[in-house]
């Protein structure tokens, strides 16, 4: 028998399982490295992180983050947060785990990414650790400054977020309570490990960890008529001088009555929506609301960004803000959709409508960019150890919310709630906007709100605070809204 022709067979079939090998490896080892090192199923990933240099987080020319030897072996960096309290909600931390802009941009910092490897390729060769590269944020370090200041005067949560209206990028991003990364820091060891799980646990709504001002949401209350306002307009074909109903409304579900928090001025029956905006009616809103029904409702506020997570940086997204169609009965374990009266409330920001500040900048950004909302975003540059650029952010578009004659007229009502609306006293900010009171549910304080743009004419900047307490947003959260605008202003 001629054992020739079995032998090749078996020949080429093992070249071929050989070569197939070659290739997985190559694809597992190359063009899948990244994926799998920063995969968050890899426990490892972590594991080495600081000993090697770690790149600094810069914002404005300063250094917020920067990593200096330790003098152990294990590890052989630390990690020092400048102001650790003030920009923790930006930086995040690193201990075992990363968060924010620490998470995010892990590899660029950590000199692992493959836009520093493949350009120092031969130090990777001889065996030599590639030096991580320099984030640079868009953040305003001095409005954070003052807007951690302002937010440190409140009574219990707040938070604060101001957008650059024609590029996304995030200026101001504070948070109250807040934790210092320096606490929990590598070289803290299994000191910094249990303070971080302190905070982690800690009892309560008030959750230092998690920022107020992205990662949170709350009732965002009449803020929110700027989205109700906006779909009926576009769907009904309304405009700022059309007359609307501002008195009693007589919820049918329930047969009560829909309050106003006054009833005199433009909230005594019928009066322009502009009056109706500024002076913000309850009941316009509510009967808007019911009108277009919930799922109308949910689609319109989706193209603002409510409803979907909102990806500001690789593996760092903002807390859904949401309209709920429908919500899950907690005794009965079944989801119930959302009735008229409910809707009613959802057009006024209360019910189960829930927002983030950021989400609220973004809305106040989408009335001053003619119905535009760009991406928001935090790193501007990413910059290797000899200064060449590795990462350099684009500005992209994130929605045409509304037709930019519809974001013109709203800008307007805007400005009336400043000028001979709810917030008249803070006229002297040059800001336009939004006031906001919501209601958290018995024994809960108010999440009071104050969103809107500057400045009042060609705006640049949308921005939104929310803090908690008695007492109206105008009242409450204007005035630092106010006084972080002035300190994002100045020259």
């Amino acid at each position: 028998m001629n054992m020739d022709k079995p032998l090749r067979r078996v020949a080429i079939f093992a070249m071929l399982l050989f070569f197939g090998l070659m290739a997985q490896v190559n694809y597992m080892q190359g063009s899948q490295a990244e994926a799998l090192r920063t995969d968050s199923k890899n426990s490892r990933r972590f594991a080495d992180v600081f000993n090697a240099p770690r790149g600094q987080i810069i914002a404005g020319g300063q250094v917020l983050v920067s990593s200096k030897e330790t003098g152990k072996d294990n590890p052989k960096y630390g990690r020092t947060y400048k102001d650790g309290m003030i920009f923790s909600p930006v930086t995040g931390y690193f201990n075992g785990g990363a968060n924010k802009v620490e998470m995010a941009y892990n590899s660029l910092l950590g000199g692992k990414d493959k836009r520093i490897t493949q350009q120092r390729w031969f130090d990777t060769f001889i065996g030599k650790k590639a030096e991580g590269a320099n984030v640079e944020l868009a953040l305003n370090p001095q409005a954070q400054r003052v807007a951690y200041t302002q937010l440190r005067k409140t009574s219990r949560r707040s938070g604060a977020a101001v957008i650059d209206v024609k590029t996304g990028a995030i200026v101001v991003l504070a948070s109250f309570p807040s934790f210092d990364p320096n606490e929990v820091a590598p070289q803290t060891g299994l000191k910094g490990g249990k303070r971080l799980d302190q905070l982690e646990n800690q009892p309560g709504v008030i959750k230092p960890l998690i920022d107020n001002a992205m990662s949170q949401t709350f009732p965002p209350g009449s803020t929110f008529k700027t989205v109700t306002a906006a779909i009926a307009m576009e769907q009904d074909g309304l405009s700022s001088s059309s007359i609307v109903n501002t008195g009693t409304l007589i919820l049918p579900g329930s047969n009560t009555k829909l309050p106003n928090s006054h009833d005199t001025g433009s909230c005594t029956g019928r009066a322009p929506l502009r009056g109706a905006f500024a002076e913000s009616c309850n009941t316009t809103f509510a009967e808007m609301a019911m009108k277009m029904g919930i799922e109308k409702l949910n689609q319109g506020s989706s193209k603002f960004g409510f409803n979907r997570p909102v990806q500001i940086e690789p593996d760092l997204r903002a807390a859904e803000s949401d309209v709920p169609v429908a919500i899950r009965n907690p005794e009965t374990g079944k989801m119930e959709t959302t009735g008229p009266d409910g809707t009613a409330r959802s057009g006024i920001g209360q019910e189960n409508v829930r927002a983030t500040p950021l989400q609220m900048a973004m809305v106040a950004a989408a009335v001053a960019n003619n119905g535009k909302i760009m991406k928001p975003y935090l790193v501007e540059k990413v910059r290797a150890k000899d200064q060449s650029e590795l990462y350099n952010a684009e500005p992209k578009q994130f929605s045409q919310a509304m037709k930019g004659d519809t974001a013109d007229q709203l800008a307007d009502m805007m400005r009336a709630v400043v000028t001979e609306g709810t917030a008249r006293s803070l006229a002297q900010f040059g800001i336009a906007g939004k006031t906001g009171t919501a209601e958290q549910g018995p024994g809960n304080p108010n999440a009071r709100w104050f969103s809107g743009f500057a400045p009042v004419q060609n705006p640049r900047y949308a921005f939104a605070v929310v803090t908690e307490g008695t007492g109206s947003g105008g009242e409450n959260a204007g005035p630092i809204a106010g006084a972080i605008m002035q300190a994002v202003l100045r020259k």
